[in-house]
C-alpha cells in the first residue's frame, strides 16, 4: 500500500467511525411507542381512575374510551405526555375491560386493563353497614327470577357467619370452627383455617387481611392469600360480633361484654370499652363514632379514637341487631321487637317501628328506604325518614337473616329453609330457592351472584345460567 493510500483511509475509516457512533445514539432517542398507565387498575363501576400517557404527539388532544364509551379527553405536552381523569361507567359489567386512549393528531394509541369487580368484603357490605351494593348491575328485577344455584360446598357443620367476597374469593365461616376460602366462580376451596371453636362471626377483609371472630374467645387476622395467621388477640368471652376495619383498626365485640379497637397490623389493643352484658352486635363505623349494640339492653357511640362514650340508647330488652347509619341518623333493632332510629350526633329517638317479633335482623338502607327482617316471620320495608310501613312480606318462619339490597332487589334467608329475593320497591316475590334447612346467615351480592349460608352445613352460589 502507498503511503497515498494510506493518508486516504485513515480518514475514510474516522468517517465510518464517526458514522457507526451516530447511528445508534439516534436509534436510542427514537419517540417511544405510546403508552398509558391506569391508577388504580381494579375497582367498581363509578371509581374515578387516572390515566397518565406517554409517547404520543406533542401538543396534540388525546381521546381516552372505556371500551367503546368515550370518558375523557386531555391534551399531550411538548414531549407529547398527558394526565387525565374519568369514571368507570356504571354499566360496566364485572370482568375485564380495555381503556384506550388516540392521539388526534399523530393517530398514535395506546392500551390498558381495568377490572371491574362489585365485592362485598364485610358483614353487611361497608363500614357503615348498609347491607346496599350500589354497585351491582347483573342481577336486576328483571332476569333475578331466573337465577340457578351455580355450586354449594359442605362444611363440617352449620353455617352461620354471612360470607365476604373480595378478588375472586369467598370467605366464611362455620360452626365446624374453620374458615374457608373459596373460589368465587367454582366453589372449590383455596384454603380453610382451623380456630379453636365454632365461628358464627363473618369475616372482614381489608387490604389483604382477613378478621375473624371465633368461639374460643379470640380475634384473628390471616393473610388473605394463603390462610396463614398473621396474628391473634384473645377476648374474655364467644366472639360472634363481625369485624369493621377502618383507618388501620379493627372493631370488635365480645362476650365478655367489651368492644375493643385492635391495631390491624399486630392485634394490640388500642382500647376497650365495657358494656353491661354479652355484644353479639357487630359495630358499624362513620364519622369518627363506633355504633354497637349490647345485650345490656343499649345501644352505643363510642369515639372510634379513644373509645370514649359519647351516648347511650336504652331499648326495653337485648340489643343484638346491628346498626347500619345513614344521613345522620342510627337504625338497630332490638329484642322489644322494635326497629329504632337514633339521632347519630346525640342519640335521641327520630322514630320506632313495632315489628311483633324479636328483631335480631340487621336492618338494611338503600335509596330512603330500611329493610329489616323479623322473628314475627316477616320482612319489612319503612321509609327512613318516618318509619312508615312501605311494604310486609311474610316468610314461613322467623327472619334472623339481615336483607341485602342490590339494584332494585332484597336477598334474605329465613327459617323456613328458603332464600328470597323481592322487589325492592313493591316487596313482591321475585325468586326463592329451597336450601336443607334454616338460613340465619345474611346474603352477600357480589358480582351478579348471590353467596349465602344454611344450616344444612352449605354455602351457596346463585347466578344466571
Amino acid at each position: 500500500m502507498t503511503l497515498r493510500s494510506v493518508r486516504f483511509l485513515v480518514p475514510l475509516l474516522f468517517l465510518v467511525g464517526a458514522v457507526g457512533l451516530v447511528a445508534p445514539t439516534g436509534a436510542s432517542s427514537a419517540p417511544a411507542a405510546a403508552q398509558i398507565k391506569l391508577t388504580p387498575t381494579v375497582g367498581s363501576p363509578t371509581f374515578k381512575v387516572r390515566v397518565s400517557g406517554r409517547g404520543f404527539g406533542a401538543s396534540e388532544t388525546v381521546d381516552v374510551s372505556f371500551d367503546t364509551t368515550p370518558v375523557a379527553t386531555a391534551t399531550t405536552n411538548p414531549t407529547g405526555a398527558f394526565t387525565a381523569g374519568f369514571r368507570v361507567p356504571g354499566s360496566a359489567t364485572p370482568g375485564t375491560h380495555t381503556v384506550t386512549a388516540i392521539g388526534e393528531s399523530s393517530g398514535l394509541s395506546a392500551q390498558a386493563a381495568f377490572v371491574v369487580r362489585t365485592d362485598w368484603s364485610k358483614f353487611h357490605f361497608d363500614l357503615a353497614n348498609s347491607g346496599h351494593n350500589p354497585y351491582e348491575n347483573v342481577l336486576g328485577q328483571a332476569n333475578v327470577g331466573s337465577m340457578v344455584k351455580r355450586w354449594s360446598f359442605a362444611t363440617g357443620d352449620e353455617v352461620f357467619s354471612s360470607p365476604a367476597v373480595v378478588n375472586g374469593v369467598v370467605y366464611v365461616g362455620s360452626y365446624d370452627g374453620n374458615l374457608y376460602a373459596l373460589n368465587a366462580s367454582t366453589g372449590a376451596k383455596v384454603w380453610s383455617f382451623a380456630t379453636g371453636d365454632f365461628i358464627e362471626s363473618s369475616p372482614a377483609v381489608a387490604n389483604g387481611v382477613v378478621c375473624v371472630g371465633s368461639g374460643d374467645y379470640s380475634v384473628y387476622a390471616l393473610d388473605a392469600s394463603t390462610g396463614a395467621e398473621l396474628w391473634s388477640f384473645a377476648t374474655g368471652g364467644y366472639v360472634l360480633s363481625s369485624p369493621a376495619v377502618a383507618n388501620g383498626v379493627v372493631y370488635v365485640g365480645s362476650g365478655d361484654y367489651d368492644v375493643y379497637a385492635l391495631d390491624a397490623s399486630t392485634g394490640a389493643e388500642l382500647w376497650s370499652f365495657a358494656t353491661g352484658n354479652f355484644i353479639q352486635s357487630s359495630p358499624a363505623v362513620a364519622n369518627g363514632v363506633v355504633y354497637v349494640g349490647s345485650g345490656d339492653y343499649s345501644v352505643y357511640a363510642l369515639d372510634a379514637s379513644t373509645g370514649a362514650k359519647l351516648w347511650s340508647f336504652a331499648t326495653r330488652t337485648y340489643a343484638l341487631s346491628s346498626p347500619a347509619v345513614a344521613n345522620g341518623v342510627v337504625y338497630v333493632g332490638s329484642d322489644d321487637g322494635n326497629l329504632y332510629a337514633l339521632n347519630a350526633s346525640t342519640g335521641a329517638k327520630v322514630w320506632s317501628f313495632a315489628t311483633g317479633g324479636v328483631v335480631y335482623s340487621s336492618p338494611a338502607l338503600a335509596n330512603g328506604v330500611v329493610y329489616v327482617g323479623s322473628s314475627g316471620n316477616k320482612v319489612y320495608a319503612l321509609d327512613a325518614t318516618t318509619g312508615a310501613k312501605l311494604w310486609s312480606f311474610r316468610t314461613g318462619g322467623f327472619i334472623d337473616s339481615s336483607p341485602a339490597v342490590a339494584n332494585g332487589v332484597v336477598y334474605v334467608g329465613s327459617y323456613d329453609h328458603k332464600v328470597y329475593a323481592l322487589d325492592a320497591t313493591t316487596g313482591a316475590k321475585l325468586w326463592r330457592f329451597a336450601t336443607g334447612d334454616l338460613v340465619d346467615s345474611s346474603p352477600a351480592v357480589a358480582n351478579g351472584v348471590v353467596y349465602v349460608g344454611s344450616f344444612d352445613y352449605k354455602v351457596y352460589a346463585f347466578g344466571l345460567p
